[in-house]
């Protein structure tokens, strides 16, 4: 097998490993936000925030912030604040009612890329030589394509995204599982929509940038879709999310190593997969357990 060789040969090994772990990272993190993703439908989120990401490159390519370096991590810093306040922007338009989630997230998707590409058009004509680190780097990378560097920054966002659920779990439930009773027990609809919204927010840019756009939005919608196809209880559910979520990523690694086709699609690929594979079991246990209706005569 291709992919023992690679991990045997210390060279490849040290090539590959970063980005395996950051993949991993990137699984435990998205998956445990993956059940509250589809429970309040907000599955769109992910497309929404990292196509935000787009106004934000054009913000930071106009401020100069593009290369390698001191200049990289500032541009991240900046796609990052932009996305944080289009995350804040869909939690406001969606909590005035007249406006429903999908519809929040599309306005902010439209605008932001209509401002980043008026932005980047503007950059690229004021430049006199190479622009820079290319946008297409940020929103379309390669997830084995990765330094240890870039694997730290998921560690941290991973705990820091996980940090924040956790400690904030029984009001985040309550409001995921009963919006409409959670304001009675004391628990604030809007602070838990715009908490969950930040932490979408953290995981989609960080996953993003070491992996592109799709890769994320999988990973918030499929690992819970397949979970919720399995189980109805809660810590099951959490499970079934977070071991789906990284299988997928290994398998996916795996197939992409072995097939030499590209990581990302392989693991969106998996993930795929498993949901069928789930759903199918879904619709057999429920035939199994339907009653036996014999008809008199």
């Amino acid at each position: 097998m291709k992919t023992i060789e690679y991990l045997s040969n210390p060279v490849m090994f040290n090539l590959l490993m970063p980005g395996i772990v950051t993949g991993l990272f990137m699984a435990v993190m998205c998956a445990a936000l993956s059940v509250l993703v589809v429970l309040k439908k907000l599955s769109f989120i992910g497309q929404g925030i990292s196509h935000a990401a787009f106004g934000g490159m054009g913000i930071a390519a106009v401020l100069g912030l593009t290369g390698m370096g001191a200049a990289a991590l500032g541009q991240f810093g900046v796609v990052v604040a932009f996305c944080l306040a289009s995350a804040l922007i869909i939690a406001w338009l969606s909590g005035r009612g007249s406006t429903s989630a999908d519809t929040a997230i599309g306005i902010v998707l439209v605008a932001s890329m209509c401002l980043g590409g008026i932005l980047l058009h503007i950059s690229m004509s004021r430049a006199t030589g190479s622009p820079g680190t290319a946008w297409e780097s940020v929103l379309f990378g390669s997830i084995l394509e990765r330094s240890a560097t870039e694997a730290w920054l998921a560690l941290l966002a991973a705990a820091v995204v996980l940090g924040a659920a956790w400690w904030c779990r029984r009001p985040l439930l309550f409001w995921a599982f009963d919006e409409a009773a959670a304001p009675a027990f004391g628990v604030s609809g809007p602070r838990m929509r715009n908490l969950l919204l930040v932490l979408l927010c953290l995981a989609i840019v960080t996953a993003m940038k070491v992996s592109g756009v799709v890769l994320p939005t999988a990973m918030l919608v499929l690992p819970a879709a397949s979970a919720l196809s399995v189980s109805d209880r809660l810590w099951p559910v959490f499970a079934i999310s977070q071991a789906a979520a990284l299988t997928g990523v290994v398998v996916g690694i795996v197939a992409s190593l072995e097939l030499g086709w590209p990581p990302g699609p392989c693991v969106v690929a998996t993930l795929t997969l498993l949901f069928v594979i789930c759903r199918g079991y879904e619709a057999v246990t429920r035939r199994a357990r339907a009653p036996v209706v014999v008809a008199a005569r």
